[in-house]
Order: structure tokens, then sequence, then C-alpha cells
């Protein structure tokens, strides 16, 4: 796989809490989803790759440039798109004067241009008839999706966008869908979500941290394919398992060792990140 991203033991500490450990990765055009419980290190990951932190050790190259040269990584940001976690919009600002203004510090001088290509981002995130109110008017997900038009700007080579679903209702959730499924083949998205239902329906391929290691990158289907014959329904919990819930049945679905006879059900993503991560937390993986 050609490779858009390449991290080679990197390493990032923060007051002496290690954030990041020695991670390898190679990502490449599509969408890959990187998962993890909180403080797993995946907005640190996304900062450094964004090119908006440095690495502690090891070694990072970004659409074939080291961003820790100054003019490689002012390269890098002609190239990319960056959603953080917080997209630090303006409240005073329209959301068209937002998403401009971050259009000309993309160095995007010609105003004519540069305006159709503003309202061509707000229109593909459901906010064209919204571009002339303040942000501060807006909902938390249509702030949200003023975040993801800035990053859309210029049509990036490398998207990467943290947490982009958060406060999006369903029907959003399926606009940005159809955003990214609309871009071209050859763009890489890195994105990072709670939500294993998103990486089943956007991502072909998948990055698992814990505790600032990766445990697992690969193919979503091998991600399920992880907790085959590890997932079954009971009348209630199995003790000793990883985790148990209520479906909406009023049975119990299980993911651990599956006591003989189970009555075994297919295993997603999601179960699989389970078992690697050996979470109890249910609500923010399967929500």
């Amino acid at each position: 796989m050609r490779t858009t991203v390449d991290l080679a033991g990197v390493t990032k500490r923060y007051r002496g809490t290690v954030a990041l450990q020695d991670v390898s990765l190679g990502i490449g055009a599509g969408v890959t989803g990187l998962l993890g419980p909180n403080g797993a290190g995946k907005t640190t990951l996304l900062r450094i790759v964004a090119t908006a932190l440095g690495q502690d050790a090891g070694e990072v190259r970004v659409l074939g440039r080291d961003p820790a040269d100054p003019a490689d990584r002012l390269q890098v940001r002609r190239r990319l798109g960056y959603l953080p976690q917080d997209s630090g919009a303006y409240s005073g600002f329209t959301a068209f004067a937002f998403v401009d203004y971050v259009a000309v510090l993309k160095e995007m001088t010609d105003r004519r241009a540069r305006h159709e290509e503003v309202r061509r981002v707000l229109d593909a995130v459901g906010l064209a008839d919204r571009a002339h109110a303040k942000i501060r008017a807006l909902s938390g997900g249509m702030r949200r999706r003023v975040g993801l038009a800035q990053a859309l700007l210029g049509r990036p080579e490398l998207l990467v966008l943290d947490e982009p679903t958060v406060g999006l209702d369903p029907e959003q959730r399926l606009r940005f869908r159809e955003v990214l499924a609309g871009l071209p083949d050859d763009t890489t998205v890195l994105l990072s979500t709670h939500l294993t239902e998103d990486v089943a329906a956007l991502c072909s391929r998948v990055v698992v941290l814990d505790h600032g290691r990766v445990v697992f990158q690969g193919w979503t289907s091998e991600l399920a394919g992880i907790a085959d014959g590890h997932v079954w329904d009971a009348d209630g919990p199995a003790p000793d398992v990883v985790v148990a819930w209520r479906t909406a049945e009023g049975r119990f679905r299980n993911v651990g060792s599956p006591p003989p006879g189970a009555d075994l059900v297919p295993a997603g993503p999601e179960h699989g990140y389970l078992l690697l991560t050996g979470s109890r937390q249910t609500e923010e993986v399967l929500s």
C-alpha cells in the first residue's frame, strides 16, 4: 500500500506522562478510523499528523515530507485539511466569514474563486442556508459542520478529523458519510471516533490505540474477525466476560470466552475492539 502518512517509533510525553509510546503506522488513501478509550493518545496522534505538534522521538513523514522542517511543514499544511477536537470557530463570525477567513490563511487570494470555494464547502456540509448566521447562534452540531467545512477547503489530499461526528444527529451523520464518499479516491482520511458504527460504515481500515500504544492496525473486517466465536446471547450476563449488555430483545449480549453450546452471534468491529481494550465502558463504544 502506498502511504501518505508514515510514523516510525513515535513517542510523545507531557510532563512525564507518556501519551504515545513507540507508535509505528503507515496510512494510505481511503478512510482510516482511529479508535481507543479516552486518554489512549488519539488526539495527540492526530495533532502530530496534522503538524500541530511535534514528537519527542521517532520519525514522521506526511505527504512525503518531514514536518519538523519548517519548509516541509508549510508544504504539508498547504495540502491538508484539519478538524481539531475544538475547531476554535470565533463566535462573532458568520459561518461564511469564518470559513472565508480560513481560506485566506490557506493562501486563496482570488476573492471570487475563494468565495465560490467557501460556498461549495458550506453546501457540502448542509449549511448553505445558514451561511450568514452568526456562529454563536448555531447549534453544537452546526458548529461542528462549520469546522468540517473549513477542513474541506481546497480539496486537500489529506484530511485529519478529530471526532468529526460529535454533536451530529443521525441525519447529519449520514450527510457526513456522503461527504466522505464523494471525495476523490486518492484522498487520505484519518479520523478518530468513539462510534464503532461510524468505523463500520466509513472506514476500510482501522487503528486501535490503548495507553498510547498501537494494539491493532488492519482492515475493519479483520478487527471484527478477532471476535469471531467470542460473542453470544444469553438470558443473563455471563461471569468473567469482557463486557455484557442487555439487548433490545431483553437478552444479554456477552463478549469473552463462551461456554459450550453458547448461542453465538456474528461479531462486528465493536466486539473486536472490546476484546482488544478490555473496556467495560460500553456506553462510549456502543452508543
